[in-house]
């Protein structure tokens, strides 16, 4: 599978979601229109090595595809997802742009992560050289992001007509704390995939213990969201992201 078979998923998706009037479909529309913007990228030599990021994102797509599959059928899922699933069906009256950063962040601060990991060895990253290629194209993701973000901004305000005086005013800061919080929680990624890294090699054991913290960890960041007020105000006092801390 490539980067254009989950495009063709994804898109078949939205339209299953969109018949069903699913809250959902706000994340999964913004993270659909985000992987065609990474693969019209691809095509272009936006990165070092292309082959490896189209791995990355194919197994970074997966991990919130069976996600919602399995919710969807109504088997259980990691925590951060629960929230944010959840949320949408409690609260279908949430603006879209709620639900696009309920899934921003438990897609970002607990699957990419994983994602790193599926594609880059402990030995790759314990080689300098290596870790720096992929660790430049990590950071490649976010030229493309900050362009899609302005995009979607506009895509959200179809969504949600009615806006507020304060929405209005706030628009350029939230534009802006989007973008800081796209650059500032990939970074955080990348701390937590060596952290993780590190406990693979230490066994099962160990990374499961670790998981299962950074789970607590996005659990807590998305619930933080459902709650009322300016989410990314709020973001933007508390920090972006979640850091599992070093092991001790």
């Amino acid at each position: 599978m490539g980067i254009d078979d989950v495009i063709e998923r994804m898109t078949a998706l939205a339209e299953e979601l969109r018949r069903d009037g699913d809250g959902r479909l706000a994340f999964h529309a913004t993270y659909l229109r985000t992987t065609q913007a990474v693969a019209e990228a691809l095509r272009d030599g936006a990165f070092a090595d292309p082959e490896w990021v189209d791995r990355w994102d194919v197994a970074f797509a997966q991990l919130y595809l069976d996600a919602l599959d399995s919710a969807r059928r109504g088997d259980p899922v990691p925590e951060p997802w629960a929230v944010a699933f959840g949320a949408a069906a409690a609260q279908p009256g949430l603006p879209a742009v709620r639900h696009v950063l309920l899934g921003m962040n438990a897609h970002i601060n607990y699957d990419l992560p994983q994602a790193l990991l599926a594609v880059i060895s402990d030995p790759e990253f314990g080689d300098p050289a290596v870790r720096a290629a992929r660790e430049a194209d990590h950071r490649r993701i976010d030229e493309v992001l900050t362009v899609q973000v302005r995009e979607e901004d506009a895509e959200l305000q179809r969504l949600d007509p009615v806006r507020t005086w304060r929405d209005t005013v706030l628009q350029p800061l939230n534009r802006m704390a989007t973008q800081r919080f796209l650059r500032e929680s990939r970074a955080k990624v990348w701390a937590n995939a060596l952290q993780l890294s590190l406990a693979r090699q230490a066994g099962p054991d160990s990374y499961a213990r670790r998981l299962a913290e950074l789970e607590e960890l996005c659990r807590i960041r998305v619930a933080d969201l459902v709650r009322p007020g300016p989410v990314l105000l709020r973001l933007a006092a508390a920090g972006f992201g979640v850091r599992l801390p070093a092991a001790r």
